[in-house]
């Protein structure tokens, strides 16, 4: 599973962005199931960016989100996601 999130980030919030997102996927990166994650700036749009996190599976990402530590530490961040589908269910790899 990818959970993919999206923000708009003004030039001048970047730095405390980048901070708060390094803050947000430590704790979701000490919950059971993490696998993965990157946080990215868009190549044509500095002010457009992601968190994107991969997880075993539904469940685990489901059960992370209601720990307390990521409470504290990631909800504040996701909470200024873009309003869009974020979870995603892979169905098919390279190779298959």
């Amino acid at each position: 599973m990818i959970v993919i999130t999206r923000y708009t980030v003004p030039a001048a919030e970047a730095d405390d962005f980048v901070a708060r997102a390094a803050v947000a996927v430590r704790a979701l990166g000490a919950r059971p199931g993490f696998r993965d994650s990157w946080v990215a700036r868009a190549a044509d749009d500095p002010e457009l960016w992601t968190v994107v996190t991969t997880w075993d599976g539904p469940g685990f990402y489901r059960r992370a989100l209601s720990n307390y530590d990521v409470k504290v530490a990631a909800v504040p961040l996701l909470s200024l996601a873009r309003d869009e589908p974020s979870a995603y269910e892979v169905v098919d790899t390279p190779g298959g």
